[in-house]
């Protein structure tokens, strides 16, 4: 999870560059703190998907094939 810090940063830099031009420092800036927001989304929303099983009606794992080689190249990069 992003720090508070880093959330507030993001939205005044997003509430300012409504109202006025950004400086190509708070430019870079936004642009890397967006970064760090989409990659930690992304890593935590993995996650949870990788703690995901489907089960239909009969009781049987029907989880997507793809989904459970993720997980297994997930188990094993953990392993390294």
């Amino acid at each position: 999870m992003l720090s508070k810090e880093k959330m507030n940063r993001i939205n005044e830099l997003s509430k300012k560059s409504k109202v006025e031009k950004l400086t190509n420092e708070e430019l870079k800036e936004q642009q890397q703190l967006r970064q760090e927001y989409i990659e930690t989304f992304r890593s935590s929303f993995k996650n949870q998907l990788h703690s995901i099983k489907v089960v239909d009606d009969k009781g049987e794992d029907v989880t997507p094939e793809k989904l459970k080689a993720s997980k297994e190249k997930e188990n094993r990069n953990l392993k390294h």
